[in-house]
């Protein structure tokens, strides 16, 4: 079996997101695929099994599978253009466990069709702010996965060193953290936190994006959003807005390819 580790949202190697992308032989069972992921030790290994003409397509962490993931998707989409599958104006699907998702190329990008998550206003959960050390949050809401924590300055974001232990405790895949970005050339900035599953801190979450697209797009009246996730290796992409879905943009690079011998 084929299996890459490509870095996600970024155009130079050992920065971006890197995600596992495994081409399946045939059906294999959750443990085995959970394994796999472990043994990769990335954030999200995808597990890719054609279907017809379309794609079986799974996320797994080194601790749980999960129901969406942009940056392993998109790496996905990275590999089956280098494949020569995915061609300039065509668009692949992938079935998965948030429905249909596609995939297209344009302009040496990556485009994703992902289902929009938009974000309702909550009381700040018992812990969260005093794990984030955060005092002074501008908004706190939820969607189904994750909390968003608005803060004053991009600043404030870059500067987070959040008790991971006590954040593992909220129910909820993972915090996002956003400011207004002050840098030319992106609207937005964020970090994304999610120790429950087994990641601390993605580098560039892309379902994140799909609940801060809409946040940012109706905070500052666009339709099209340039973001960048502030981690250590940092990543950017562009989020479109066509409500209910989104349009997430972003280039990859292949940093390893080999095969699966067990």
């Amino acid at each position: 079996m084929e299996l890459f580790t490509v870095d996600a949202f970024t155009d130079k190697p050992f920065t971006g997101n890197p995600a596992g992308v495994c081409f399946l032989d045939g059906p294999r069972d959750t443990a085995w695929m959970g394994a796999v992921a472990r043994e990769m030790n990335l954030s999200e290994t995808a597990f890719l099994l054609r279907e017809g003409t379309n794609w079986r397509l799974r996320w797994f962490t080194p601790r749980v599978e999960v129901d969406l993931c942009g940056h392993a998707t998109l790496a996905t989409a990275h590999v089956l253009r280098e494949k020569g599958v995915l061609r300039p104006g065509e668009t692949v699907r992938f079935h998965t466990r948030s429905g249909e998702l596609s995939a297209s190329a344009e302009e040496g990008r990556i485009v994703l069709d992902f289902p929009a998550k938009e974000i309702e206003a909550c009381p700040p959960p018992e812990g969260l702010l005093e794990a984030l050390e955060i005092s002074d949050p501008l908004f706190v809401g939820k969607n189904i996965f994750d909390y968003l924590v608005e803060v004053g300055s991009d600043a404030q974001v870059r500067s987070l060193a959040p008790d991971f232990p006590r954040l593992a405790h909220l129910e909820a895949r993972g915090t996002m953290v956003t400011a207004r970005s002050s840098e030319s050339g992106f609207d937005c900035v964020s970090r994304f936190f999610a120790p429950r599953v087994g990641v601390p801190e993605d580098p560039v979450t892309g379902s994140a994006h799909c609940a801060l697209g809409p946040y940012w797009g109706a905070k500052l009246g666009k339709t099209r959003i340039s973001a960048f996730q502030a981690s250590e290796r940092g990543g950017a992409m562009e989020v479109v807005l066509v409500l209910p879905r989104v349009l997430l943009k972003g280039q990859a690079v292949t940093v390893l390819r080999g095969h699966l011998e067990a």
